[in-house]
């Protein structure tokens, strides 16, 4: 099948308090949040199918990857993940699927299978915990997803950062990101697109490790459970 990944590794990350770019901070097996991402989506969909977007010390991180395709977004000082992503998307093929993540999440690799053998565009979602901080979703009757965003009333659980859109809903999707503020986060052009008739499926990951790294408990959490 035709797909493409894209990593979303661009930004400061300034909660988790250290210098180099958030994604190849080291986790307790010796490995780093990138590291770990490549080698899963290598292995499912190869190498030379995942994109990655760089800003803050972009050089530490093509230097440590050095084999990937890059997409530089100059502004990322002053832009969020929803022009981040479309940067992304413009590099892509229309008859190509494309899963993309936030490029500080650790999971599970059997996650990505899920995300992957979705025949619909669809969102990872955990349905065990609700951070105040955490993106949170809801569904409507057809059980797709209706709301998107940090605030959402009575929740059914928490986005953890892995998504895909199918081939023929890019386009729209697209049109949606670049309506998007550059502060927003990509999952305001999901939700733009919802209102104009994009099907976005929840997919319960809950079974799986999965942990967005924003914080250094987050930190302390995901290496406990890797031990």
């Amino acid at each position: 099948k035709w797909m493409k990944a894209i990593i979303l590794a661009a930004g400061i990350g300034s909660r988790l308090g250290n210098l180099d770019p958030k994604p190849l901070t080291k986790l307790s097996n010796g490995e780093s949040i990138l590291q770990r991402q490549i080698n899963y989506l290598s292995d499912y969909i190869g190498i030379n199918n995942i994109y990655m977007i760089v800003g803050y010390k972009k050089d530490m991180i093509m230097e440590a990857f050095p084999e990937l395709l890059y997409i530089y977004n100059n502004c990322y000082d002053t832009t969020n993940t929803s022009k981040s992503l479309l940067l992304g998307l413009h590099k892509i093929d229309e008859k190509e699927d494309v899963i993309w993540l936030n490029g500080d999440v650790v999971f599970e690799k059997e996650l990505l299978l899920q995300i992957i053998n979705c025949s619909q565009s669809c969102m990872a979602v955990n349905t065990n915990s609700v951070g105040e901080e955490e993106i949170k979703y809801n569904t409507s009757e057809d059980g797709m997803i209706n709301e998107v965003s940090k605030i959402v009333n009575n929740p059914l659980g928490e986005a953890v950062g892995i998504n895909k859109i199918i081939a023929r809903e890019k386009n729209q999707f697209i049109r949606n990101l670049k309506e998007c503020d550059n502060q927003d986060y990509f999952e305001k052009g999901i939700e733009l697109s919802i209102q104009s008739g994009l099907k976005m499926r929840p997919e319960d990951i809950s079974e799986y490790l999965c942990v967005e790294i924003d914080f250094l408990e987050d930190l302390a959490n995901i290496n406990q459970q890797l031990k």
